[in-house]
């Protein structure tokens, strides 16, 4: 009986995650077929598995997780504008912790990273714009509370 070699394996470290990763990449930009179908689910699959594993997403806001994604794959907040079809204003108050993430927004950088949408889509404090000019970081998410006369 002939044994064939296994060509994907469980991902044991990160040099081996990021080498899948790169062969992930490659494959997506490759027409759809249905062996590459399946070889394009089997690493995507693996991928995710280490990741639930090895991943600090868990204690990462988004915008930081964000922030490392497009260091990663050498993108500007321009890129994003294309990205995620969003206006460059929008990008910016994003990345700045000034609005949140739509739903929309999330599935996109979800699809886009290959993670999942829980990555994006947890709690995070943005940065009250009413309070911008204050340096004190202790109050700077706080809003005043308005008395009113009764």
């Amino acid at each position: 009986m002939e044994t064939t070699a296994i060509r994907y394996t469980i991902i044991k470290n990160k040099s081996q995650y990021e080498q899948y990763c790169n062969q992930l990449e490659t494959l997506l930009a490759h027409e759809n077929s249905a062996p590459l179908q399946d070889e394009i689910d089997l690493l995507t699959l693996l991928i995710e598995k280490y990741d639930e594993e090895h991943s600090t997403f868990k204690e990462t806001d988004p915008i930081t997780l964000l922030h490392s994604f497009m260091q990663d794959y050498h993108l500007k907040p321009q890129d994003m504008t294309t990205i995620l079809g969003i206006g460059k204003s929008y990008v910016s108050d994003i990345l700045n912790y000034k609005k949140g993430l739509s739903k929309e927004v999330i599935r996109k950088l979800a699809d886009y990273f290959k993670v999942r949408q829980e990555a994006f889509n947890r709690p995070y404090k943005l940065v009250s714009p009413i309070n911008a000019h204050l340096r004190n970081a202790s109050v700077m998410n706080t809003t005043k509370q308005i008395q009113y006369a009764k």
